[in-house]
């Protein structure tokens, strides 16, 4: 079957979120946090980081764990803390590398291109204009939208319905092993692993990678090689 559409994942695969959120964690110590030399600030920016979970911690916990765990200029509240956070975070988006180039290389062999990714609405369309990739796509599945979160198979399955593309006509990008890659391959895809800060979770059965790269512009030169070779195969 010829291959006739692709889904990208949006956070750290289409953006990069890991810059995008140590620089705001960056100014949120700068700006909020007691005076402390370099050394303090780049050890707090750590532990935020890791604190953070690589965004899979529900927001309203972790904004709540560092009001108490910070060493805040004046004391802030959580409603205080969710504005700041709204106001400045976007404001340090970055695309991930490569990722336009990539975007119109797909784009350029007549493929039908969509984005699903779990999120709030506001926030995951808000990322999509601010760096300027809706004009890419012919379908936007954000979970706040549809109350359906991957790896839920219904979600993937919606994505495909939109793009008008069946599972053995359709590829999903993504960083994140179960939500991007298991999950997708319970809906019949094929999945490309871009490989971030996630290791392969060897508990997940019947969902591994068809193809596993570092950058995005390793993508439109297998996707030559998609109809080439039998579902399941996988090569690093």
């Amino acid at each position: 079957m010829q291959l006739k559409a692709v889904l990208f994942d949006l956070d750290n695969t289409l953006m990069d979120r890991d810059h995008t959120f140590r620089s705001f964690a960056s100014q949120l110590v700068r700006e909020c946090l007691v005076p402390m030399d370099e050394t303090r600030r780049d050890a707090l920016v750590a532990e935020m980081i890791e604190r953070d979970q690589d965004g899979y911690r529900p927001k309203e916990g972790f904004f709540q764990e560092l009001i108490e765990e910070l060493p805040w200029r004046n004391k802030t509240t959580l409603e205080e803390l969710k504005a700041y956070y709204d106001r400045h975070y976007m404001s340090h988006a970055k695309a991930m590398d490569h990722a336009e180039e990539t975007l119109q290389a797909c784009c350029g062999k007549g493929l039908r291109l969509g984005i699903i990714t779990n999120g709030y609405s506001h926030l995951q369309h808000g990322k999509i204009d601010l760096l300027n990739l809706r004009r890419f796509f012919d379908a936007i599945i954000v979970s706040g939208d549809v109350e359906i979160r991957k790896p839920d198979p219904r979600i993937y399955a919606l994505a495909m319905e939109r793009l008008g593309s069946l599972p053995e006509e359709t590829v999903i990008v993504g960083d994140h092993p179960r939500n991007d890659i298991w999950g997708a391959a319970q809906a019949g895809m094929r999945g490309i692993w871009l490989r971030r800060k996630h290791e392969w979770d060897e508990t997940l059965e019947g969902g591994k990678p068809w193809r596993t790269i570092s950058e995005l512009n390793e993508i439109p030169a297998l996707l030559e090689q998609y109809d080439q070779e039998p579902c399941g195969t996988e090569k690093d």
